[in-house]
């Protein structure tokens, strides 16, 4: 049915309805309006304009009479329809306003109750029965278009971390040989930043700074430009093939820096918090297996590092002198395991290359074996090592003056050589105790009465003897601690020795 036809129809109703009310009886006064299409002028409604005729409405006594309007909105104007009496409505009821409440009639209508109450009307739809979409709560909306975001980012995060942790594990960054131009303020290592946290430790070449990379904390050994030569070497010394051993400290790059005016070399190694062995003496005290498990892997790292493996995985890994072993270079695990630090005076020995500088008087003075002190070292492979050797000696003492498994009191934390010449000796000091008295530090005498640090004073005499070639080798000290703790394990605590006989020791090295 089109509009016109609806139309139509709705005039006729209301015509009908109009015709039947005006024959009752009762009164009511209305506004009576028919529209016609040849009058335009009196199709906009304006107040009392537009009004043709005042109508009085009657019908039955019991019966309510009422005024109604209907009108059309064309193109935002309002043209009436019609306006008259209306039959007994209850929708019309107590309505002292004529009001069009339904949503976007095509035909409004609206009736009411009083004397000519339709000469004005309205439209006011009802919107409180109107259904109301829900609008989406703004916190699920935003967690529909979030989580994916958060969820992809945080994919690509946790690939991109595990690329770089993987890295990590891998060879060092590379180092040219010659001198780089100025680099950038940045501090990156291989574009991984590297924050400087705080000084550890300060010593010859350099200080020791704690620093954290990605997620993890590192050592950073920086030292000034003219020192150049041993950060040289010992990134030499720990980017050689077969220098990844548990009782060698890890290494993980180095890197040259500008730093305002001047330049800064920089070597990254792991970071141990519990720091040096020295450091870790003086504030404790050692039980008999902290003290084997200390010594064994302390000498395990140096037989490593002085072995010469032409078949070893990564390649030929030469035989290695460390020239500046002592307690201060050995820095400890956070399980007390051991690994041996400070490669700057370090020298490899390669068949057909020269070892470099093989100048006698280096290291630490106290740690200075006899023919160092004398400058008499014969530059033979042998005669390094067993330098070394003679410092084990003095490391293995600083272990034994800490242990608390002798009956009898545990001193405070000394330097070898402490008692006899202070705590900065001059190289005269040394040559006069060491070479010319020959004096060793004091093997107290309570030592004797434990089976194992009996043993061991018999181990350290050995590895400080005043003739080089009747020092042990540093495997040879290892299976010697080893011996010794299967040996106490046996023991009962509480037995104690005054004489060790018959004790089957491995045979000396006299050639390492």
């Amino acid at each position: 049915m089109g509009s016109a036809t609806k139309l139509a129809f709705s005039v006729f109703l209301i015509s009908c309805s109009s015709g039947a009310i005006l024959g009752r009886s009762g009164s009511q006064k209305c506004v009576h309006y028919n529209y016609s299409p040849s009058f335009s002028s009196s199709s906009v409604l304006d107040g009392q304009q537009n009004i043709s005729a005042v109508v009085t409405c009657s019908g039955e006594k019991d019966k309510r009479l009422h005024c109604f309007a209907t009108w059309k909105n064309v193109s935002g104007v309002v043209q009436v329809v019609k306006q008259g009496c209306w039959l007994d409505d209850i929708n019309c009821y107590n309505r002292t306003e004529c009001v069009e409440k339904k949503d976007a009639p095509e035909v409004f209508f609206c009736c009411c109750e009083g004397s000519l109450c339709n000469t004005k009307f309205f439209y006011s739809p009802d919107t409180t029965n109107k259904p109301v979409t829900p609008r989406p709560p703004v916190l699920t909306t935003l967690m529909y278009s979030l989580v994916p975001i958060m969820a992809i980012t945080a994919i690509v995060l946790l690939s991109f971390w595990m690329y770089r942790h993987h890295k990590l594990a891998y060879p060092p960054v590379l180092v040219p040989t010659q001198d780089p131009g100025p680099q950038p303020p940045s501090l990156v290592l291989g574009q991984k930043p590297l924050q400087l946290l705080e000084v550890k430790a300060k010593g010859r070449f350099g200080c020791v700074w704690k620093a954290q990379l990605l997620s993890e904390y590192v050592a950073v050994k920086i030292f000034p430009i003219q020192d150049k030569q041993s950060w040289q070497n010992e990134y030499e010394i720990y980017n050689m093939k077969g220098m990844r051993h548990d009782n060698l400290l890890q290494f993980i790059g180095a890197e040259k820096r500008q730093s305002n005016m001047d330049m800064e070399l920089w070597l990254i190694t792991a970071y141990h918090e519990r720091g040096s062995l020295t450091d870790y003496l003086k504030a404790n005290v050692l039980s008999w297996s902290e003290l084997c498990l200390i010594a064994q892997y302390v000498s395990r790292g140096l037989a490593y590092l002085h072995e010469d493996i032409p078949g070893h995985k990564d390649g030929h890994k030469p035989a290695i002198a460390h020239r500046d072993f002592k307690s201060k270079n050995i820095l400890l695990k956070s399980n007390l395991i051991p690994c041996i630090a400070d490669f700057g005076l370090a020298l490899r020995f390669e068949a057909g290359r020269s070892p470099g500088d093989t100048h006698g008087q280096v290291g630490t003075r106290r740690y200075m074996a006899p023919e160092v002190l004398e400058g008499a070292i014969n530059v033979q492979r042998d005669a390094f090592l067993r330098i070394d050797m003679y410092a084990l000696g003095l490391v293995l003492w600083e272990l034994a003056s800490r242990c608390k498994a002798a009956d009898g009191p545990v001193d405070e934390y000394m330097l070898p050589f402490e008692e006899e010449v202070g705590q900065h000796p001059s190289l005269e000091d040394m040559q006069e105790v060491v070479v010319h008295k020959k004096l060793r530090p004091t093997l107290r005498e309570c030592w004797q009465k434990h089976t194992g640090l009996a043993l061991l004073c018999e181990t350290i005499e050995e590895c400080w003897d005043h003739e080089a070639e009747a020092r042990l080798s540093a495997g040879c000290v290892e299976e010697r601690v080893v011996q010794m703790q299967r040996l106490t394990s046996v023991t009962a605590p509480d037995e104690v020795v005054t004489m060790v006989t018959n004790v089957n020791y491995p045979a000396k090295e006299s050639s390492l």
